[in-house]
């Protein structure tokens, strides 16, 4: 789909987008956003998939958020000069995102706060199986060694929490089954992505840093392994006839492939 010539340069960024979609943004901007989404093919992509990205950020994150400097954030947008907020605002940026943009300086990871939210639109929607591993590594590539530095807790609510991500998924899950050579299970949630469960089993190697065995149900049958690489960390998936799999990973390609035969190994069995 061609840009008009009155909207070519006018990409919106992912905090006005976001503004958009919370329902915060002005008639004028709103009607601005809208025209963009219904003529530019890229803006109308990034529109679907910040709308369906619902992982929740913020509660992933919110123990590193709440260390953040608050005070002397708040202390240093004070001191900007008011000609240069107000450049900051007339970017569509705001009070809020321009803190969440100064706080990733200070934190490891900024959180998106968005728990569940619906499309407002019905559209074609690319290739699913791609789109909800996409979600999973933008979600991923926030983790640092200190997301995953809370204990993991003795095997009985190692037990616990397998059995409740399990029980959402309508699979069976064991600490053995998950289990992997030299990588350290830290916790097993379920988390919610487009409005469908989805399991993610987070590990930390002590060699490359977080790693995640990530599960939805699917129905398009099985596929054996295939191998790609999404925000700098490498992704093996795989899918059974009635679910679908993916180890995602700072690791080297070799190991990871090595990792997910072993997972698929004992998931099988």
């Amino acid at each position: 789909m061609e840009m008009s010539e009155s909207h070519k340069g006018q990409m919106p960024s992912d905090e006005q987008l976001t503004a958009f979609i919370d329902g915060e943004l002005n008639a004028a901007e709103r009607e601005r956003i809208e025209r963009l989404i219904a003529d530019d093919e890229q803006v109308a992509e990034r529109f679907d998939f910040l709308s369906r990205s619902t992982l929740p950020f913020a509660e992933a994150f919110q123990p590193m958020l709440d260390e953040a400097p608050a005070a002397k954030l708040d202390a240093m947008l004070a001191a900007i000069p008011s000609s240069k907020e107000d450049k900051v605002r007339a970017a569509g940026i705001g009070r809020r995102g321009f803190l969440a943009a100064m706080a990733a300086s200070f934190v490891a990871a900024i959180a998106v706060d968005r728990a569940v939210i619906g499309i407002g639109r019905k559209r074609s929607q690319p290739d699913e199986d791609a789109e909800w591993r996409a979600v999973v590594a933008e979600y991923l590539s926030l983790y640092t060694v200190d997301t995953l530095s809370a204990p993991a807790g003795d095997r009985a609510q190692q037990v616990a929490q397998l059995n409740e991500v399990g029980a959402k998924l309508n699979l069976s899950l064991a600490p053995e089954a998950v289990a992997m050579p030299g990588v350290e299970f830290k916790r097993a949630q379920i988390l919610n992505y487009d409005s469908k469960p989805l399991a993610q089993i987070a590990y930390l190697d002590p060699e490359s840093g977080p790693m995640a065995l990530c599960i939805v149900r699917s129905a398009k049958g099985a596929a054996a392994p295939d191998m790609e690489n999404r925000k700098g960390m490498n992704v093996v998936y795989w899918s059974s006839a009635t679910h679908a799999f993916m180890l995602i990973g700072h690791a080297p390609i070799d190991r990871m492939e090595q990792l997910a035969a072993d997972v698929r190994a004992h998931l099988i069995a």
